[in-house]
């Protein structure tokens, strides 16, 4: 293998940049007419997009900590979706500004008394400044983890020594920790302090395991799109590649279900007032059948069409069921998020759409243009040959 530096994507990273543009700038006048309704929109598809570049962040850690060599020729486009995470900074900025809002506990005056004295409660965490704190705090975490981990493979595609995989492997299975805890801590504040009736301890388990059924997802879809050149990472995979990447969606699809039945089941079981009417409004009139949607589309499905080993070493019918995920991942975050909106039913508004579009393209855009300058396959790294003769024993 004699790859140079990918020089391609110059059109697709172009057209992704306008139609995110775009999107964002429809979002933007659609703020100038329903400010609160929009927000919620941004704040959806932000914690989709920005999921996903987490749960790839994640993904390529536990390989290093775990020191698998067959998923070596894929490394390089988690490295570079990981990169995306600065982007994600500037696209808090609205969130930010916005903040009064979408989070009640910002502005509680004026709520029903008893939502009022748990919102005065958590008043110590839930505060304007120690807010903005923390998510600075996130995301230098995460930036500095993405940045380092592309930073040492790149190198070691120059100097080919060893020691920049041992740097990787050490970071990956020290840094584990410190990504995880922030990414609950974010889940707790960008999702779980929507709605006063919410204090589950797993709820950021629950946020880390669909954005990781849609990382998986992504990336599947990722390697489809770049099948046909030699110069991207796709056209290496071999059908034993496909085969464990769709066995990694299909474990974490039936972890999602796991997580999000624990979660029901206890707070069900304990029926604290403080707790239970969170699920009640989700689960009754017009957001009953997305609950349902979510039991068949985001588990049933997926789940019983992973089963065959035929699907899984299929990348196009595989693609395909990545598709389906990513579209019950949305929705489970909007179940999350909109009955802030209405208690009664789902409103669906155009922002939802402009936002999620607006910032998946700039996401798209961001980077095909950091993976343009470098091999798209970790040349360097000296367990590559085995990644391409990958063989399950």
């Amino acid at each position: 293998m004699n790859l140079g530096p990918f020089q391609g994507g110059r059109r697709l990273g172009l057209a992704s940049a306008g139609v995110g543009l775009l999107g964002l700038a429809l979002t933007a006048i659609g703020a100038a007419v329903n400010l609160q309704r929009t927000l919620l929109s941004y704040l959806a598809a932000f914690t989709f997009w920005l999921g996903i570049a987490l749960g790839v962040l994640i993904l390529l850690m536990i390989l290093h900590a775990a020191r698998a060599r067959w998923p070596v020729v894929l490394r390089r486009i988690l490295e570079v979706i990981g990169l995306s995470l600065p982007l994600f900074l500037v696209l808090f900025i609205p969130i930010a500004l916005g903040m009064g809002r979408i989070f009640p506990w910002v502005n509680p005056t004026g709520q029903e008394p008893e939502v009022q004295r748990l919102w005065e409660h958590r008043r110590l965490y839930l505060n304007v400044p120690f807010f903005l704190i923390r998510a600075a705090v996130y995301f230098g975490v995460w930036i500095v983890l993405g940045s380092l981990l592309h930073a040492w493979s790149v190198r070691q595609d120059r100097t080919r020594e060893l020691e920049w995989t041992v740097r990787q492997r050490r970071l990956g299975a020290g840094g584990l920790p410190f990504l995880a805890l922030t990414m609950s801590f974010a889940a707790f504040d960008w999702l779980m302090s929507l709605e006063a009736h919410l204090s589950s301890t797993i709820f950021g388990v629950y946020y880390f395991a669909g954005s990781f059924v849609a990382a998986i997802a992504v990336v599947i879809l990722a390697a489809t799109a770049t099948r046909g050149q030699e110069e991207l990472f796709g056209r290496y995979l071999n059908p034993n590649h496909w085969h464990s990447l769709g066995k990694l969606l299909f474990a974490f699809v039936a972890f999602w279900a796991y997580i999000a039945f624990s979660q029901f089941l206890l707070i069900w079981i304990a029926n604290l007032p403080d707790e239970v009417p969170w699920y009640l409004v989700r689960n009754r009139n017009g957001w009953a059948p997305v609950a349902i949607a979510l039991i068949v589309g985001h588990f049933i499905v997926p789940f019983f069409a992973l089963i065959s080993a035929d699907v899984k070493k299929r990348p196009p019918v595989l693609a395909a069921v990545a598709v389906w995920v990513l579209v019950f991942h949305y929705l489970d975050l909007y179940w999350v998020l909109m009955p802030r909106v209405s208690r009664l039913a789902p409103t669906p508004s155009w922002t939802d759409l402009t936002a999620l579009v607006g910032i998946g393209a700039v996401a798209l855009a961001f980077t095909i243009w950091r993976m343009r300058g470098q091999a798209t396959v970790p040349i360097g790294d000296p367990y590559l040959d085995d990644s391409l003769r990958y063989q399950p024993e």
